[in-house]
Parts: C-alpha cells; structure tokens; sequence
C-alpha cells in the first residue's frame, strides 16, 4: 500500500475542512461582508457490524466490519449566484476469521458547480460543473491479493462541462443537462495502463510478447451529461437520497449510456444514532469486469456493477 497518494488525499481533505470554517459575526446594521454569503455543513460517521461465534454448533464465521464515512459542503448564494462544493469520503473494511482484512468501500469525490440565473425568482441556472472521484488504497479480487486491480488515481475520473440547471432548494430536487462535458479517465498506473484497463488504449506488443508502445495514460471524451439529485423526507425520520449520473460519448459509440446510480433510506433514531440502506450500480462500457482462471486475471466484457450496503452507526453533524 503506497502511502504517498494517501498523504495528499488527506491533505487536500484538511485544506479543504479548513478553508473557510471559520464563522463571521456580522453587525446587521452594516452591508453584508462577503463570506457571510457562505454555508458550512460537515457530516461524519462510523458504521460498524459484529458476529461472533463460541461453541456453535451450527456453525458460522465470526466477522467485524467498519465503515468510516465524511461529507463535508461549502456553499455560496448571493442573489444571482450559487456555487456547491461537496467533499464525499468512504471507506470500509471486513475482518473474517482466517483471512486478512479486506477493503469493503473505498470513495474519494469532490463535486463543484457553479451556477448564475437572471433573476432571484427563477430556480433554472446557466452552471458550470467539476467532478472529480478516485480511491484511497489499492483494490483486489479477494482472494487474490498480488495483483492489484485498481489504485489511487488508477483509474481517477474528472467531468468538466456547462449546461442549464434546475435547482429547488425548498424541495431539495436538483437536475442538470449539459451538451458538452469533458470526461477524463486516468490510469496513473503503468501495469493497469498497459493491460488497457479502464478504457485507456492498451500497450502494443510485438510477436515475442515485448512491449513496443507503452499503453496511455489517459483517455479524454466528449459527450451529453444528465445528472439528478434527489432528498426528501418520505416518512417520520426516514430519508431517501437519490444520485444518478447519465453520460454518452458523442465520438465513440454515442448512445451507449454510462450509468452511476446511487440510492440512500437513512432511517433516524436520534440526532446521533441511524441506520441506512443503500445501493450503488455502475455501467460504464470502457470498464471490463475480470474473473479468475487458472490463478490469472482474465478480461471479460463489461457488466452491471453493484453494491448494496446495510449499516448503523453514529453520525455527527458540524
């Protein structure tokens, strides 16, 4: 496990944390100083789940799972103009006995957009949006853990493109359509690189197996993004978050659809103490799943991907 990638994650996360979390005591007699137009909102949590077994006779493995989780928001409104930045963090790991631990969650993402609409009433903005996700640590299919098939900023992802935006705060309900958004797959890592994982155009070897050109690093697409944002309370202290992201490449085979489709119900049992259940499905072409034959790593086509996660834990706001 590198640890380098791991520092500059952590620092960019404390900057982050820092910058402006400082709040401004404002003498309403006087105009308004800018950073009073800023909203700080800090969420952290921890999940964890336990089974242990003595002497049963019905047999069983005894586990501890965590999952550490952060999201951290900087907002700015004034009047016409409204910019969001979201920090999210996950990760989780499992604990069997017999085995080594294994990462169960592993999320680094950072959200901006900015917007401008003509006038207060109106909830429709001109926005420009960045994303940005990659990973913490190295990832594995367990329970091969030589080869790594995924590290921090192999693969990383960016979106940058500008579009209309519907955003409804009192409803909570935000949808954004862009005609031109920038996607930028990187594989900082030689191996992956070469393998063509992730998308990225693969080495080229000649007869004798030896490389004659290094596979890229890097892959940039041009294409239509549709994204939607959805949180409402549906009942007494349940909560349901809705997250999809819907992106096709206008060069390479455009109508094929890249789907990132997230779903939360948190389940509130006090301000500190809650329980959720949630679902993450990806579909992306370029990513082609493996499969182990022979203890070798072979490619297949691409699949729907899916995580389901089931917790309770502790939550602190700030």
């Amino acid at each position: 496990m590198k640890l380098k990638p791991i520092l500059i994650i952590l620092f960019l996360i404390f900057v982050f944390k820092s910058t402006l979390a400082q709040p401004l005591v404002i003498d309403s007699t006087q105009t308004p100083a800018i950073n009073s137009f800023w909203k700080v909102k800090n969420t952290v949590g921890f999940d964890l789940s336990e089974i242990a077994f003595l002497n049963w006779n019905a047999g069983g493995q005894s586990s501890i799972s965590g999952l550490l989780k952060g999201d951290f928001n900087r907002i700015y409104q004034r009047e016409n103009y409204n910019w969001l930045n979201e920090l999210i963090i996950r990760y989780g790991v499992n604990k069997q006995d017999g085995t080594a631990v294994r990462k169960t969650d592993d999320v680094f993402m950072f959200n901006s957009t900015f917007g401008y609409r003509k006038d207060t009433l109106s909830y429709w903005f001109h926005s420009v949006k960045f994303n940005f996700n990659t990973q913490f640590t190295n990832g594995y299919k367990y329970p091969n853990t030589d080869l790594a098939i995924s590290k921090p900023f192999a693969p990383a992802y960016t979106f940058f493109g500008m579009g209309a935006e519907y955003d409804n705060k009192e409803k909570k309900f935000n949808f954004y359509f862009s005609p031109l958004t920038i996607k930028n797959t990187l594989v900082l890592d030689r191996r992956l690189a070469n393998q063509g994982a992730f998308g990225v155009e693969k080495a080229v070897y000649d007869s004798e197996g030896k490389i004659i050109i290094d596979g890229r690093k890097t892959k940039t697409e041009l294409g239509i993004l549709v994204s939607n944002h959805f949180k409402k309370e549906i009942a007494k202290n349940i909560n349901f978050e809705n997250r999809l992201s819907l992106y096709s490449d206008y060069i390479h085979n455009f109508g094929n659809i890249d789907v990132d489709w997230q779903g939360q119900l948190d389940l509130v049992v006090n301000e500190y103490v809650r329980a959720n259940i949630g679902f993450h499905l990806i579909y992306d072409d370029d990513i082609k799943s493996k499969k182990e034959i022979n203890e070798k790593q072979v490619s297949e086509g691409p699949k729907v991907q899916l995580k389901q996660m089931l917790g309770i834990g502790l939550v602190y706001n700030f």
